[in-house]
């Protein structure tokens, strides 16, 4: 595809579908994964040898490859006749969202409520959470090894406010929630809270026999679905925006690349990196202050038949854009932003710029982003945070330091950031897979 072939409004439709379907990192890995097989990708093994030939399961000569860890994917398509020292084009991005997140002694409750026992994952929104139906999803970790998906996309839990009677200060004083007491949601009646409930009644869900979960990653989330708003439905609200819109626009632009007419004359590997544990620092083995992406692409070029010197030059000539989403200005909370830069839903995507290294986007990177941009024909923003604020950050500074990689911070301005349930404007990320395909087109 090239970019004169452009996403349109079927792009945020399709959005919606990938973020109702994607409940957890591991669900969106492996819709991310299902998108690439039928784009000819094909799954390589970290435990195998990756230099055996050309067959499909290796890693060897041209085509589109990738990797599946836990709740992150790293996706290649290596041109036909690339050379070992050929440079990457990177879209990073990362699977995780702040959500309640179950305890190893899940079953809980007190005073005829049966509760499920959650601890506060990343840094979420906490009052967004309340008086919502919540679905469970995530991984369950069998005897032999081997993993299970399970989604109970239906309301199964709920955390329920105080009744303002019960509070009268809450409107004038504010919501103060403790995190330990107030967040544990309730999931039905009775006294008698035995241990094993919990993972019984999934096994039930997933098909599994009694008994053959010993380990469990699972978190709650909305079940009310993603939807147009708006008197011309030109607003997007919808779950986990922040950040599965950046890796559902990396794998469409990746995939639009790789199939598209000019793919075996890319001057670029392009890649998509979408790692997970990004909202509570990225220090993990799926996170991408791990190995993983080194390790992955020093691996596919060596596969290659590429030498430490040809992974010196490939790095070296790398460029990475690290996609996620940021802030739009507030309407009722102007003040928050910085006087001059005030990005607006429906812009066009957003350049992420801190002099501190919050962000990794320096002069040379805002180059390499306009060009984009401007081969895509999208408009693009510029974003700083008020100086009496605190900025936030992004795996764009991490990619950097660890790889050695030139990295470029953007993505979709929105609000709500955090929220159970965030809002943005319904042609911003069709308008930034555009300019992501434009950017791994090189």
């Amino acid at each position: 595809m090239s970019t004169s072939q452009r996403f349109d409004r079927g792009h945020t439709d399709d959005l919606m579908s990938f973020l109702a379907a994607s409940p957890s990192p591991y669900h969106a890995v492996a819709n991310a994964a299902e998108r690439l097989e039928k784009a000819g990708f094909r799954r390589v093994a970290e435990t195998d040898a990756w230099d055996t030939g050309t067959s499909a399961a290796s890693a060897a000569g041209s085509g589109g490859r990738y990797v599946l860890r836990g709740g992150a994917i790293v996706a290649w398509y290596v041109p036909e006749g690339a050379a070992p020292h050929t440079p990457f084009r990177i879209v990073g991005a990362h699977t995780d969202s702040p959500n309640l997140r179950v305890k190893p002694l899940p079953d809980t409750g007190a005073h005829g409520w049966r509760q499920v026992a959650v601890e506060i994952y990343g840094g979420p929104l906490m009052n967004s959470w309340l008086d919502r139906d919540l679905g469970l999803a995530g991984r369950l970790t069998l005897r032999d090894g081997s993993s299970r998906l399970v989604n109970v996309d239906r309301p199964l839990l709920r955390v329920p406010q105080l009744a303002i009677h019960l509070d009268r200060a809450v409107s004038t004083d504010g919501l103060k929630l403790d995190k330990q007491r107030h967040l544990q949601p309730v999931w039905g009646l009775g006294d008698d809270v035995r241990d094993g409930d919990l993972i019984a009644f999934l096994e039930q869900e997933a098909g599994l026999p009694a008994g053959e979960v010993t380990g469990w990653d699972l978190m709650t989330h909305s079940v009310e679905p993603p939807a147009y708003l708006g008197r011309d439905r030109e607003l997007m609200a919808g779950p986990r925006m922040d950040n599965l819109l950046s890796v559902h626009a990396g794998t469409a632009a990746l995939t639009a690349v790789a199939t598209g007419p000019g793919a075996a004359d890319l001057p670029y590997i392009p890649v998509l990196a979408a790692f997970d544990h990004e909202e509570n620092g990225s220090q993990s083995d799926t996170g991408a202050d791990g190995p993983l992406l080194g390790t992955v692409l020093e691996r596919s070029v060596f596969a290659r038949g590429g030498s430490y010197e040809d992974r010196a030059r490939a790095f070296a000539g790398a460029v990475c854009v690290s996609s996620d989403t940021g802030h739009a200005v507030h309407p009722n909370y102007a003040e928050r932003h910085d006087p001059t830069h005030h990005p607006r839903a429906g812009g066009g995507p957003i350049l992420k710029v801190n002099v501190n290294n919050r962000y990794a986007t320096d002069g040379s990177g805002r180059a390499v982003w306009a060009a984009a941009c401007e081969k895509a024909d999208v408009p693009f923003q510029s974003f700083v945070s008020n100086n009496s604020m605190p900025c936030g950050t992004t795996i764009g500074p991490i990619t950097a330091a660890r790889h050695g990689i030139r990295t470029v911070d953007i993505g979709v301005a929105i609000l709500s950031m955090h929220s159970a349930r965030e809002l943005c404007a319904a042609n911003d990320p069709f308008l930034l897979a555009n300019a992501l395909v434009a950017f791994l087109e090189g």
